[in-house]
């Protein structure tokens, strides 16, 4: 049974083809503020890496990866990333990048137990960036600053498209919010993490989630993090209201990283301190790898946002059931 939301007399502004135009003005113009306002230098990144090293994205630890062997290095086994969080940080080291200026890059990622609707695909495509911090800057009001610089390229990039495109017209608050995960349950005890996030996000219109991925009071976590490069305390998530789909619309996670002490506490309390001999573990203790925070900003999140599509399928190409496909196209919702 395809779990796809049909939004009432949903009809794209766009067809296929000036879509497929909007998306790389979409992509263009947003990455350039994003590097302007953030400081970044655009690099090359990998789409696959050797689990050894323990550069790979656990993500909430129950995802199985994609992997293969190499013929040629005796079948040495690799695993497609699931996101960059650990090898952003490593580059920062080997290309000697000083604090105040970072790097970002195209990520490219399978996830093949994503659960498919109108915001999943097996596909994942965003930017993947990170930037170089003292020890001073590991701050929650470091983190919100970053936070309101995206923000405000968010807010710039709604202003070209509506520029661009009479027909699409977005609009989102002036300034995000900020709340902790702790202050959604005190507020909404009687909720689900994902209400929770509904409620505030048709409130505020756009809303900062802090501190994603320890236990609140009431013994449950708001959402799963991994325990080694996101620090718990100074993370969270972008979330904006989805007027088409009428539902809270994550469309960035991200975090002032860990260092030594944090990592270590966080993999005692997941149990996975044996991730502590790996290589890029190691260079967190011993200070061979940077301090800093970093993120990804969904690529074709972005895309279905501000031109307004009710299914991500409409701005990249995936694979789909055929049930979900079907009823798409009945409903004119055209998955490229």
């Amino acid at each position: 049974m395809s779990k796809v939301i049909i939004p009432e007399g949903y009809q794209s502004a766009l067809d296929e083809r000036e879509t497929q135009r909007a998306i790389k003005k979409v992509k263009d113009y947003f990455q350039q503020e994003l590097a302007y306002g953030l400081q970044l230098r655009r690099v090359t990144a990998p789409l696959f890496v050797i689990p050894e090293t323990g550069l790979n994205d656990t993500l909430n630890g129950y995802e199985r990866r994609v992997e293969f062997t190499i013929k040629d290095m005796d079948e040495t086994r690799v695993e497609v990333v699931q996101s960059l969080a650990k090898w952003k940080r490593m580059a920062l080291g080997k290309y000697g990048v000083e604090p105040g200026r970072g790097l970002y890059t195209d990520m490219n990622a399978i996830r093949r137990d994503e659960e498919l609707d109108n915001l999943h695909s097996i596909y994942v495509d965003q930017w993947d960036w990170e930037k170089v911090i003292t020890k001073e800057q590991r701050t929650e009001e470091y983190l919100e600053e970053t936070v309101n610089t995206i923000y405000h390229a968010m807010k710039n990039l709604g202003d070209y498209v509506n520029r661009l495109y009479r027909d699409i017209q977005v609009e989102i608050p002036n300034e995000i919010t900020f709340i902790t995960t702790q202050e959604l349950e005190d507020a909404y005890p009687d909720k689900t993490p994902k209400e929770r996030e509904n409620i505030v996000a048709e409130k505020y219109g756009a809303v900062f989630i802090k501190k994603i991925g320890g236990v609140l009071a009431s013994g449950e976590k708001h959402d799963g993090r991994a325990p080694d490069y996101d620090d718990w305390e100074l993370n969270g998530d972008i979330i904006l209201w989805n007027d088409v789909l009428k539902q809270a619309f994550e469309i960035s996670s991200m975090g002032i990283r860990v260092d030594a002490e944090s990592m270590r506490r966080q993999l005692e309390i997941d149990g996975k301190t044996d991730r502590l001999e790996m290589p890029f573990h190691k260079g967190v203790i011993d200070g061979t790898i940077p301090l800093s925070i970093g993120g990804g900003i969904g690529q074709s999140r972005l895309c279905m946002f501000f031109l307004k599509k009710a299914h991500i399928g409409e701005v990249q190409v995936s694979v789909w059931p055929d049930d979900m496909i079907e009823e798409c196209a009945e409903n004119d919702i055209f998955l490229l």
